[in-house]
């Protein structure tokens, strides 16, 4: 059985394969994209064009180069397009993977703290409480004047009784 007739195991391919950094190939196109999307670019481009039709429009015969379509033009524009749009796209696409891992972070930072404000509520309010319970200096002052008159009413009191209780015990002894 020869390799051909052999399917169990894809065939490798031969093709010539480039080997590229993506970090380094991916900021090339940031760089190019922010350089693309200025003024100045425009102003560039702008000057180079107006440059090449009066040159081919109003230079002398022998110098012209690119004649009356500007066909020369036209394919440098093209092939400024073709390279642009897939260079912004991958600074855009690089872009949309630096803030998705941003809002992923913003999401993870806001989750975290409202987990930390819940839990402060909590605490918070369970101080409220255990203070609720907790006797302020003058109700503790409010309840111990209210003792001391309690005293004072049960010292009068037994004043009485043992004044009462000496009436009565030398009342009996004159009687015996």
């Amino acid at each position: 059985m020869t390799r051909r007739d052999d399917l169990t195991t894809p065939r490798q391919r031969r093709l010539l394969s480039v080997h590229y950094d993506p970090d380094a190939f991916g900021q090339f196109s940031e760089s190019v994209a922010r350089f693309i999307g200025t003024a100045r670019f425009l102003v560039y481009q702008s000057v180079f064009c107006v440059v090449w039709v009066l040159w081919n429009f109003l230079g002398p015969d022998r110098w012209r180069f690119d004649r009356w379509q500007f066909i020369g033009l036209t394919l440098l524009l093209s092939l400024q397009a073709a390279y642009a749009a897939p260079l912004i796209l991958l600074a855009q696409n690089r872009q949309e993977h630096r803030d998705r891992t941003q809002s992923d972070l913003d999401r993870r930072v806001a989750e975290r703290t409202q987990a930390d404000t819940e839990y402060l509520a909590r605490e918070i309010a369970s101080i409220r409480l255990s203070l609720s319970d907790v006797a302020t200096t003058s109700e503790v002052g409010d309840h111990l004047d209210r003792l001391t008159e309690a005293i004072d009413r049960m010292s009068v009191r037994l004043s009485e009784i043992e004044i009462a209780t000496a009436k009565v015990d030398s009342l009996e002894g004159q009687r015996d």
